[in-house]
C-alpha cells in the first residue's frame, strides 16, 4: 500500500486509459463509497455536454460500473485508489 496526493492520484486515474479503477471517497451526506469505474465511455453521452466545467470545482466524471451511469467524483474527497491491483491511499498534499 502507498501512499500519494491528490494530484497524482488524478495523473494514475488519467492514465488507466479506459481501464477499470476502483476509488474509496465520502459522499456528500458524509458516508463512504467504493465504486468501479473507468473514463472514456461514450454510450450514453447524447452530445448536449454539461453545463459546467467539472475541473473547475475539482470534480472529475467517471462511468460507475455497477449502476452503469456517469458519476461526479469529488477529488478533494477522494481517500483511496486501486489501479491494475496496486492500492493507494491518498492523502492531502503539505
Amino acid at each position: 500500500m502507498k501512499t500519494i496526493t491528490t494530484i497524482q492520484a488524478v495523473d494514475l486515474i488519467k492514465e488507466t486509459a479506459g481501464k477499470v479503477f476502483t476509488v474509496i471517497f465520502t459522499k456528500k451526506d458524509g458516508t463512504s463509497r467504493k465504486m468501479n469505474c473507468r473514463l472514456g465511455v461514450s454510450k450514453y453521452v447524447t452530445g448536449k455536454g454539461m453545463a459546467y466545467t467539472p475541473a473547475d470545482y475539482d470534480l472529475m466524471t467517471v462511468f460507475d460500473m455497477q449502476k452503469a451511469e456517469y458519476r461526479t467524483l469529488n477529488l478533494k474527497t477522494l481517500t483511496a485508489l486501486q489501479v491494475s491491483k496496486e492500492f493507494y491511499v491518498v492523502v492531502e498534499a503539505a
